[in-house]
């Protein structure tokens, strides 16, 4: 059947029209939520820079995933009290973040630098991170940490961090350590009743 000129050029200019409208009205969706990730992201790091456990934890969604190379896989209040834990025990404590970058409509990242005095030997550490996150119905559901433990070994724990750090065994021996504070530090928080 053929299709007079005058009708092709309206069905095709309707057509047009209406995935003219369904980009616009997608990339506008788009631009909301990439707003509304770095609004989070915004208040999760500047939280942490003020130390505010409860401002970074508010951000997360009740069954929030979280993994880094120190702490490993933590689920919804284990990762809720990592930070809780690492805000309340920081000494000297400074943070930078910056490059937030939205991969599609889900996911985004963003580089930060914590530099701090690393409790338990009193050395420094300047640790650079990248941050990779998964949201979902306005919240941060899923937020991995991405750094050399073998770097951070060596300036936390100076020449055997240096020399070991890149030993699997020893660095089996910094998670575990950092799991079994973390676990006392929820058990303590119980037992007051926080």
């Amino acid at each position: 059947m053929l299709i007079p000129i005058s009708l092709k050029g309206r069905a095709a200019g309707n057509i047009f029209s209406w995935f003219n409208y369904l980009s616009v009205k997608f990339s506008e969706t788009i631009l909301v939520m990439s707003t509304n990730r770095d609004e989070l992201i915004n208040k999760f790091y500047s939280s942490f820079q003020k130390l505010d456990y409860n401002g970074m934890n508010s951000c997360y969604s009740d069954d929030i995933v979280f993994f880094d190379p120190v702490f490993g896989l933590l689920n919804g209040d284990e990762a809720k009290a990592m930070w809780e834990m690492l805000c309340k025990n920081a000494k000297d404590f400074s943070l930078t973040y910056g490059n937030i970058q939205h991969l599609d409509d889900e996911y985004s990242t963003c580089d930060w630098v914590a530099t701090y005095t690393f409790s338990k030997t009193g050395k420094k550490v300047i640790n650079k991170i990248k941050a990779y996150m998964r949201f979902a119905d306005g919240k941060i559901a899923e937020h991995s940490d991405g750094f050399s433990l073998h770097k951070w070994s060596s300036q936390a724990f100076g020449f055997s961090g240096w020399l070991l750090g890149w030993n699997s065994f020893f660095q089996r021996k910094i998670k575990n350590g950092a799991k079994r504070n973390l676990m006392k530090f929820m058990e303590a928080k119980k037992g007051i009743g926080n």
